[in-house]
């Protein structure tokens, strides 16, 4: 699990106020500092994976996911979290085919006003106010492709099925090429931008 972006890269205003509201609103709720959590977990916890260990405080102290990512991000900061950008685009990005799609992509969003480039585990994603675009590798050198669209925008978009990004991101488009980065998925970008 991911940690807040303590240094505010890659987080839009709304996701850094978010996050701001969850470490304020733990002790309140909770009656236990984040510190104390921390330390809880430390001394604790026997789990070494980052969903089980999630798991784990849910299970044995009734905290929700967000609250539990949070605390997990400051208790084990060595492992990759939303502040390692660099460290989860290099673990996620490794084919050469796929990473040659992704830079086709952001070469289309680079001259966006007020661009927001976030980097998860699971993909790479775009944000104006909110998400607008995100993508993830796919096996063989492909992309996945999301957009803040319905998949009525362009014959060639398509339903996402379990996808891990925004709720926001209705469309997806399989890229199998940096080619396919054309003059119509320039404007599906663009339109996806345009409402966030």
């Amino acid at each position: 699990m991911g940690k807040s972006d303590e240094t505010g890269q890659g987080l839009t205003e709304r996701q850094k106020k978010w996050f701001a509201s969850v470490q304020a609103s733990l002790e309140r709720d909770t009656g236990k500092t984040l510190e104390q959590w921390v330390e809880i977990v430390r001394r604790d916890c026997q789990e070494t994976r980052p969903k089980a260990r999630v798991d784990w405080l849910k299970v044995n102290h009734g905290l929700g996911v967000n609250r539990a990512a949070h605390i997990l991000g400051v208790a084990f900061p060595s492992e990759l979290g939303w502040d390692d950008a660099e460290g989860l685009r290099a673990a996620l990005w490794t084919d050469p085919a796929s990473t040659a799609i992704l830079a086709a992509i952001e070469t289309t969003v680079a001259d966006l006003p007020g661009l927001v480039t976030g980097q998860r585990k699971a993909f790479t994603a775009w944000s104006g106010k909110v998400q607008f675009a995100a993508a993830r590798p796919v096996k063989g050198g492909t992309v996945s492709l999301g957009l803040a669209l319905t998949p009525d925008a362009s014959p060639r978009l398509s339903e996402p099925k379990n996808e891990s990004w925004s709720e926001r991101l209705k469309a997806r488009l399989a890229l199998a090429s940096p080619a396919e980065v054309d003059d119509e998925v320039k404007a599906l970008l663009k339109a996806a931008w345009d409402r966030s």
